[in-house]
């Protein structure tokens, strides 16, 4: 059985870096419904595709399963520019049957609205020093690389995960200062909008919380936290985690998973999927 969301809300999945989870997000996707999904930026990482990114079949597989939801549901998907995929600006705005690409977009919940932004244009630092958001991304890239292998040598000895870029985010005081500053910026255009919440991402800490009277909630990332905004039938929204969803389920979950992929009767999907390591 799936579960069945109104709304499903993803962010900064930077595909094309070798840090991001293509095959999580595939699989949490595909254990769930939705009347709407919004990918609420940096999904593609243009930054690191134009220097050192590459871009696997697993990366094409996440569309694949988004062009197929498209083609086989009426899940209404909504795609919102990030900094990393600003080439993006090129083809906003773009609506073709229900799917659509926008800067911004309005969401309406049991009669109370919600502006929904990827965040970065409320952050000067990507906006106005461009140069210097490239060379912090160089450093949290670098973090990353260094995370991964410092994790591998913590699983060898059966130490848990153990993140080294939020220790360091929530250590240095400046970064702290920053999110506090971004949260009340977002709320403050949120209430400008006569909206009672805002959805964003770009910081890469979920949330969800009431800031200044607004209802604040960040979808996280798909690079660590592995997280996402969700909101329930009857309105209620709440942040799921990958890993902590994950345990909830049967061990043999992924099997299930692959018996439902050769019930569809997709050969095609399914030799994806595989040549993916997805299946």
């Amino acid at each position: 059985m799936k579960t069945h969301y109104r709304t499903i809300v993803l962010s900064d999945l930077h595909l094309g870096i070798s840090n991001a989870h293509p095959r999580e997000v595939i699989h949490f996707l595909r254990r769930h419904t939705c009347d709407t999904l919004i990918l609420n930026g940096d999904i593609i990482d243009g930054w690191q595709l134009a220097k050192s990114g590459k871009w696997k079949k697993k990366h094409t597989a996440f569309f694949r399963l988004i062009m197929k939801w498209l083609s086989s549901t009426e899940t209404r998907i909504i795609y919102l520019r990030g900094n990393h995929d600003d080439f993006l600006d090129e083809v906003l705005p773009l609506e073709i049957g229900n799917f659509s690409i926008v800067r911004s977009h309005i969401h309406e919940s049991f009669g109370k609205k919600y502006y929904v932004v990827h965040g970065d244009i409320f952050d000067s630092v990507t906006t106005q020093l461009k140069w210097i958001a490239k060379l912090g991304d160089v450093g949290y890239t670098f973090l990353l690389w260094l995370n991964r292998h410092y994790n591998r040598y913590r699983t060898r000895r059966g130490l848990p995960y153990y993140s080294l870029s939020q220790v360091v985010k929530n250590k240095v005081k400046k970064a702290v200062s920053f999110v506090t500053d971004f949260e009340s910026t977002l709320c403050s255009v949120a209430r400008a909008e006569k909206c009672e919440g805002v959805i964003c991402g770009h910081i890469h800490q979920p949330a969800n919380k009431a800031v200044d009277g607004i209802h604040y909630l960040n979808s996280g990332d798909w690079v660590e936290t592995l997280s996402a905004v969700v909101e329930t039938p009857d309105g209620a929204w709440k942040v799921v985690h990958y890993h902590d969803w994950l345990g909830e389920r049967a061990e043999d979950e992924l099997e299930e998973d692959t018996l439902a992929a050769v019930d569809s009767g997709s050969e095609e999907w399914i030799q994806e999927l595989q040549t993916a390591q997805i299946l």
